[in-house]
Formats: structure tokens, sequence, C-alpha cells
């Protein structure tokens, strides 16, 4: 069920929980919410929709993909970005990396490792920045 934009700072500003499979049904409302807002959303994390529980979705071409406690196993490549977010106005300057390589649980909790460049991995640690916290 798609759901609404959190805008409320302090909440954003909490780190999120671990995500277990009771949380799954925060990962078909993230599905559906970042599906609603495609025309200028690439990724959401789950706080973004009032639930501080360690989940993102990443749109990867035509396939959105969820992933489910991410933790960043290394980086490389550092430069500054520019980005925007639905739950903050205007863009804000970020440091990020042209490629991570992040380990995360699917939506099945079965564990993945994948190493991501470019637009990819910045979108992941936007998103991964959401569930420490960080307000871009």
């Amino acid at each position: 069920m798609k759901q609404p934009i959190n805008r409320d700072q302090l909440f954003l500003q909490q780190p999120s929980q671990p995500a277990t499979p009771l949380d799954a049904p925060v990962i078909q409302n993230l599905q559906d919410t970042l599906a609603a807002n495609a025309d200028r959303c690439v990724g959401m994390a789950a706080n973004m929709i009032g639930v501080a529980k360690r989940i993102i979705i990443v749109q990867r071409g035509p396939l959105a993909q969820i992933m489910v406690n991410p933790v960043l196993k290394a980086k490389q490549g550092a430069y500054q970005a520019q980005e925007g977010c639905l739950s903050l106005s205007g863009e804000r300057p970020a440091t990020r990396y042209q490629q991570i390589t992040v380990a995360y649980q699917d939506a099945n909790f079965k564990p993945h490792m994948e190493t991501v460049s470019g637009f990819v991995a910045q979108i992941i640690q936007h998103e991964m920045d959401h569930l420490e916290g960080i307000l871009i």
C-alpha cells in the first residue's frame, strides 16, 4: 500500500533498527510507494514512509531492488555530488564513492554481497545514509 512521504526531520535523524521477517509488509509498502513516486524518485528508505527499520529500495533500470539490513563493506573513488530527497526540499552536497561493495538480504531474507558502481552506487549510499539518520 502506498504510504505518505515522511518529512519529520527529528524522526528521519534517528538511526533505524535491524529488520526481521516480521517487517515483510514494510517491503511491499516501499515497493508501492516507490512505484507511485517513480516520476521523481529512484530510491527510498523505510524511514521515509515512517518505519525506522533497515530496509531500502533502489530503482535499477526497470527493476526495483529491495535491500534489507544493508552494510557497506568497501568503498573507493570518492567524489562530490548534489542530491535531492523526497523527504527534504532542495539539494545538498554529499560525498559519495564511485564503487561500493554492500552486503544485504533480499526480500526473502536471503544474504547477498554485491559490488556496484556509478549512479546505482550513489542511490544505495543515499538510502543507507537514511538508515543512519543522516539527512542529505
